[in-house]
């Protein structure tokens, strides 16, 4: 279980102010808002990659974390290399075939020997996220992670996705603008506003009957 009180400013302005928010594992949360609601700067700190005022309280030791930032990145070396990075050397036989499973579940493994940093956006998107599965996680923060990709891209990522957290049962937050989505792979909606929690609760609540006028705004617009 992770609680998150925190603040965080850009000079003068509050770009993120929540309170008690708590992430448990086992449980996937989509996180929702408009463009500058905070969503990104809440990934970015429950990851450890930014800092704000405030405390992050762990039940039991930090969690081992993996993030991908919404801007997703290669290497420049081979798909296979990339998946490789950061592997141990002993049993690297193992890791190689996880790495061609990994990339042959989303469509990249006939790329596997190309330089990633030739591949297009959604491409580096299905690499990012296929990197980050290499790794067993008990916190997954995943910042829009499958913004660039098409529609069977898409169905391809969140599958793994599912299958990663059966397998894992780790928590999973996703910051993600489709209502869709958060539909077929969340437990819980977290819906910001202005860097404040305007909603939070089990998806079907929240999108079934939301209590914020901005909720049923956010909806009306983008489905």
């Amino acid at each position: 279980m992770v609680e998150v009180s925190v603040t965080k400013k850009y000079g003068e302005r509050t770009v993120l102010d929540v309170k008690k928010l708590v992430f448990e594992r086992g449980k996937i949360y989509a996180v929702m808002g408009s463009n500058g609601s905070g969503k990104s700067t809440l990934a970015g700190i429950l990851a450890g990659v930014l800092k704000g005022d405030g405390e992050i309280i762990y039940e039991g030791k930090k969690p081992v974390t993996g993030y991908m930032p919404q801007k997703s990145f290669a290497f420049d070396m081979s798909l296979i290399a990339n998946m490789l990075l950061g592997q141990p050397l002993r049993g690297r036989k193992e890791m190689r075939d996880k790495a061609r499973r990994l990339l042959a579940d989303f469509g990249l493994v006939e790329m596997r020997n190309k330089n990633a940093k030739k591949l297009s956006g959604g491409e580096t998107e299905k690499l990012a996220l296929a990197r980050l599965m290499m790794k067993d996680y008990e916190l997954v923060v995943l910042d829009e992670p499958t913004a660039a990709m098409d529609v069977n891209a898409v169905e391809r990522a969140e599958n793994s996705i599912r299958e990663y957290f059966e397998r894992l049962r780790p928590a999973i937050v996703i910051v993600t603008h489709s209502p869709a989505q958060a539909r077929r792979l969340a437990d819980e909606v977290i819906f910001l506003d202005e860097g404040k929690v305007e909603e939070k609760g089990p998806v079907a609540e929240a999108f079934g009957n939301p209590r914020s006028d901005k909720l049923k705004k956010f909806l009306s617009v983008n489905g």
